[in-house]
């Protein structure tokens, strides 16, 4: 029971220790090697993006709040090591954290997009990511900030 919105929090904080090691627990990233989730355009802009990220990871240059990065072998994409519902609240976590505000992402947006893409293995480059940079995946947003449910 309890709020959706607070237990996503609760969930996705815990969660988020497997991406702190890059991202830091701070959100901060380190410059020039691990870009920011603070303030960060990726994480606050389409959630359609930012669960493609996440499930199948990131190669190559990307720009980040103005900053360039290109880590080697970039970022390995969590979704064949979490579940949907794991996946979406760390995603509802870093939405959240260091100033950032943004809709909850739910395990049913997470699992549209795995059906949207049900044999893809290979990390995704920042230019095929660029048509869903806007994009949000449809579906009812429980609590939080933009709720949609009443």
């Amino acid at each position: 029971g309890g709020d959706p919105f607070q237990v996503a929090m609760k969930k996705g904080a815990s969660g988020y220790a497997v991406c702190g090691g890059c991202h830091q627990g701070n959100g901060m990233g380190i410059p020039g090697q691990f870009p920011p989730l603070a303030g960060s355009d990726w994480v606050l802009g389409g959630t359609e993006r930012l669960i493609r990220v996440v499930q199948h990871g990131l190669t190559g240059p990307i720009n980040v709040s103005g900053a360039n990065y290109n880590t080697p072998g970039g970022m390995q994409g969590f979704g064949a090591a979490m579940s949907a519902g794991d996946l979406a609240n760390v995603l509802t976590y870093i939405r959240n954290s260091w100033g950032n505000e943004g809709t909850m992402i739910t395990k049913e947006m997470v699992e549209a997009v795995r059906a949207a893409e049900p044999s893809r293995s290979s990390q995704w480059t920042a230019p095929e990511l660029e048509p869903f940079a806007k994009a949000d995946v449809p579906g009812e947003i429980p609590a939080g900030p933009g709720a949609t449910a009443q």
